[in-house]
């Protein structure tokens, strides 16, 4: 049954073309299940148009006013966000280097009025990606820094290959760089039974066999499974930059970093 009153967040999602506010329709249950098998299918679901004109304009608004006090970070890992290890070759995945730098605007700098963090504090879309994630239960970060990000890659700046420690990632783009900044993954390159070093190292050599490139409009939401898909932004270049929301769920409430991972990604504890 629709809803007598509109949403909060009804002047953030493009509601004629994206039924949130509806899954329980007949209409809301066949868009669901056209998401769940785009997903299995392409080991992505990307939604072009997703929010508005009106609130990709205004995060981008609230995005350089809150530039300032965004944490810098550059730094390089290891494909697996852990600590390189000494016993192989430099070349060998559990060793090799990347780089990633940019900006991070924390989910508490955020005021109450932004458009992504009304849309993120809805149930609605919670209800929505766990439906097409097939989760019984999801729930929404409980980390007043990690919960929902603003990422800006000013120019030079990238987010170097890796492997999600999540299991699923859900992104939202506001603003596309002058040049570079796309984003690229292998779906399903490794598994729980295969880590495929060999792929993978491949990979890292700039073999881009298999890769896909994810179509990043503003106003697109896309989400997928990034534990075991390699993906990387590349390297941004020019002066407009690449601005983008990162929103963080799990399967258990009360889910946040640890203070050494906070002290790490934002440059304070909380």
């Amino acid at each position: 049954m629709t809803r007598a009153t509109a949403p909060t967040y009804a002047d953030v999602v493009d509601l004629d073309r994206y039924p949130i506010h509806d899954l329980g329709s007949d209409r809301g249950r066949a868009w669901v299940a056209e998401c769940r098998e785009q997903l299995q299918r392409d080991g992505v679901c990307n939604l072009p148009g997703f929010i508005t004109a009106e609130a990709v304009a205004e995060m981008v608004r609230h995005a350089d006013a809150l530039d300032s006090a965004a944490y810098r970070t550059n730094s390089t890992h290891t494909i697996y966000l852990e600590p390189a290890d000494d016993t192989v070759p430099d070349t060998h995945p559990r060793a090799a280097q990347q780089r990633s730098a940019k900006k991070t605007i924390a989910y508490d700098q955020m005021p109450t009025e932004v458009p992504i963090r009304r849309l993120y504090e809805s149930d609605d879309l919670t209800t929505f990606i766990a439906g097409v994630l097939g989760k019984d239960e999801l729930h929404r970060s409980a980390d007043p820094l990690d919960a929902l990000t603003i990422a800006l890659y000013e120019d030079g700046d990238e987010l170097g290959w890796h492997f999600d420690r999540s299991e699923f990632s859900v992104t939202v783009m506001y603003q596309e760089a002058d040049a570079g900044g796309d984003f690229d993954y292998y779906p399903a390159l490794r598994s729980a039974e295969n880590d495929n070093y060999e792929a993978i190292e491949a990979v890292l050599a700039g073999d881009t066999d298999g890769a896909v490139r994810l179509p990043s409009a503003p106003g697109s939401l896309a989400f997928f499974h990034g534990r075991n898909a390699v993906h990387r932004v590349s390297p941004v270049a020019g002066s407009r930059p690449r601005i983008n929301s990162v929103l963080t769920y799990g399967e258990k409430p009360d889910m946040r970093l640890n203070q050494h991972t906070q002290a790490l990604f934002y440059g304070r504890t909380v």
